[in-house]
């Protein structure tokens, strides 16, 4: 045990609020959740400390398997969405006009998109098909096996097509990039939003996304911490990401799993092993979170 986790295991009598994103960091690149991460959950919450997940997912990306481990609630579409034992703590919405301009200008720009919202992911008309080779790719760089054979439905079995476009309950719009210039020229075009990539790194980005100006995991952790009437001492963050990062810098830990990029594992605290080598269960432990 380093510093840091010697001094917090030493207060693990307190209550500690966990948070864990989903991708690449509870669930691994095939979708899975190892047992062990389930079991450490289990265990962390029985021993008094609280588990929430913190993910780029909207809630209706959340499938029951999730719900199944026991959490405590979630933090959803990258901080726009708190959720606390199903209470909604937090909710900023990209505004109806803004949904309206941003569907207009993607069409107009011939860039594939989908919507992101708690009732449902919506698809514009052409998704599947443009967007194929670039999640086989994604897959490909998170290293899943058979990615050149992976489909749409495998990635968003539950996507909408044929929805309505013009929508008020938005979190986030992902859309496919053609190049990184698109996302230069969607940023120029949304200077009232958050503008991200995902799927590489600068220019190797597969997509973009707009999301509400100035939201992030770590105002969320902040905006619940506020609600629970609990402090930055008492929080643990685990990811695997550069969007985690804020996440890290709101919490007292930032956890990096051995999977995780370069940039996350800079950021952390300390790194894990790799979530398909049940680096959640082995973190949990040196934690004191839960016995070994």
């Amino acid at each position: 045990m380093n510093g840091v986790e010697k001094s917090l295991a030493t207060e693990m009598n307190m209550p500690k609020i966990i948070f864990l994103d989903v991708d690449g960091t509870l669930v691994d690149y095939e979708g899975r959740i190892p047992k062990s991460a389930i079991k450490a959950i289990r265990e962390a919450r029985k021993n008094g400390h609280r588990v929430y997940i913190c993910t780029g997912r909207s809630r209706a990306e959340v499938y029951e398997e999730l719900w199944e481990i026991g959490l405590d609630g979630m933090i959803g579409g990258n901080g726009s969405y708190v959720e606390d034992h199903e209470q909604v703590v937090m909710h900023q919405l990209i505004t109806g006009d803004q949904c309206h301009r941003i569907v207009d200008y993607l069409h107009e720009k011939g860039l594939e998109f989908y919507l992101e919202s708690n009732n449902g992911l919506f698809a514009s008309e052409h998704f599947a098909v443009e967007s194929q080779s670039a999640i086989q790719e994604y897959s490909r760089r998170k290293g899943r096996e058979n990615a050149d054979q992976i489909t749409i439905e495998d990635v968003f079995p539950d996507m909408i097509y044929g929805g309505e476009l013009y929508r008020g309950d938005l979190n986030k719009v992902s859309y496919l990039l053609h190049s990184y210039q698109d996302f230069l020229d969607t940023r120029e075009q949304f200077p009232d939003m958050e503008n991200s990539t995902w799927g590489g790194a600068g220019e190797t980005a597969l997509f973009g996304d707009l999301g509400v100006k100035g939201i992030t995991k770590g105002n969320a952790v902040e905006r619940l911490l506020d609600y629970l009437g609990m402090e930055k001492k008492d929080t643990i963050a685990f990811g695997d990401a550069k969007i985690d990062i804020p996440m890290f810098e709101c919490c007292e830990i930032g956890v990096a799993m051995g999977n995780a990029g370069e940039e996350a594992k800079k950021a952390a605290d300390f790194v894990t092993d790799d979530v398909e080598a049940d680096g959640l269960f082995k973190a949990f432990c040196k934690l004191g979170l839960i016995d070994a």
